[in-house]
């Protein structure tokens, strides 16, 4: 009896996006990260390429997190200064690329200025020389000024930048063409918008090939089943031909672990759940291993711990 193929065939594939530019590209970087190109769904190599492995970028914030102690403990006190808590990231957990958030931003706390904020990105592009993730407080109207500032201080990095919605594309559009970056565009967890703000940047003469698309991310426990499914929903969608959907994927994970009770709080205030200390990586962890499934080519991650057993996950599963 002869045994059926059952092998998905796709009729597209991912774009393929490179962030970084070493001295021949007119930057100063050492490396470059380049992610997508996938003809099928992740590591399903059976029926497809996967040329690029999905990539850790370290988290690493202007202004120290409000974090458990027993966390910022786990890194150290390199979590004070964000160029020392970038090296320690790229020599110590051997990530990809780092990933900074100007938490220090956003009005509600320190609201830091944009040339305070520009001056810790121009520290950590002297401190690393890998690619750089820039992201605003999260707050539209201070990231208006915020972001161009960025943007400028590292000119010809081929950063990538977030993020682009619907309120704001127009100005991300304009700092990133003129300083040649990617774009982060963002939707609510919505497929639809999703679309709708990637047909806004390239209406805005963005060109699609440059965008990281991200979901927003939920934590394990939190919308963590939804999130996935639309993260998945995105990637068949574009391996089925949607060129709106054919952008690598992006997740926040240690930005919204350590926002979630059962990550934070120690066995004193959840019997029975164990020590923290151990605890928060592997909330971390397990949440970064379900992206991974769902497709997801950029993992955001701040313990070290969490940060080893997703390296060890890629490297088996490549």
């Amino acid at each position: 009896m002869e045994i059926p193929d059952v092998k998905e065939k796709w009729t597209s594939k991912i774009n393929t996006v490179t962030l970084g530019a070493t001295k021949e590209d007119g930057g100063t970087r050492g490396k470059t990260v380049t992610v997508g190109g996938a003809t099928t769904l992740p590591f399903m190599t059976s029926e497809g390429e996967m040329p690029n492995k999905p990539v850790i970028a370290g988290f690493v914030s202007d202004t120290a997190p409000d974090w458990p102690e027993v966390i910022k403990e786990a890194i150290g006190k390199e979590i004070n200064s964000p160029a020392e808590w970038a090296q320690k990231c790229v020599s110590e957990y051997g990530v990809d690329l780092i990933s900074m958030k100007m938490i220090g931003a956003d009005p509600a706390g320190k609201d830091a200025s944009p040339a305070e904020c520009a001056k810790a990105v121009e520290e950590v592009l002297k401190a690393v020389d890998v690619p750089l993730i820039i992201w605003g407080c999260g707050d539209d109207e201070k990231d208006n000024s915020v972001l161009p500032e960025c943007s400028q201080a590292a000119k010809g990095e081929n950063c990538l930048i977030g993020s682009a919605k619907e309120t704001n594309y127009m100005t991300i559009v304009a700092i990133c063409n003129a300083d040649k970056h990617k774009i982060i565009s963002e939707a609510p967890v919505d497929i639809n918008i999703a679309k709708q703000v990637n047909i806004l940047l390239q209406d805005a003469d963005f060109d699609s090939n440059d965008v990281v698309m991200f979901q927003t991310t939920a934590a394990l426990g939190y919308g963590f089943d939804y999130v996935y499914t639309i993260i998945e929903r995105c990637r068949t969608a574009g391996l089925k031909g949607d060129n709106l959907m054919t952008s690598p994927q992006i997740c926040d994970i240690a930005g919204e672990t350590y926002r979630v009770k059962e990550a934070v709080a120690d066995d004193d205030i959840l019997p029975g759940w164990g020590k923290l200390a151990r605890r928060g990586p592997m909330w971390e962890a397990a949440c970064a291993e379900g992206y991974l499934q769902a497709g997801a080519d950029i993992l955001i991650m701040a313990h070290p711990d969490a940060v080893k057993s997703i390296q060890n996950t890629i490297s088996k599963l490549m």
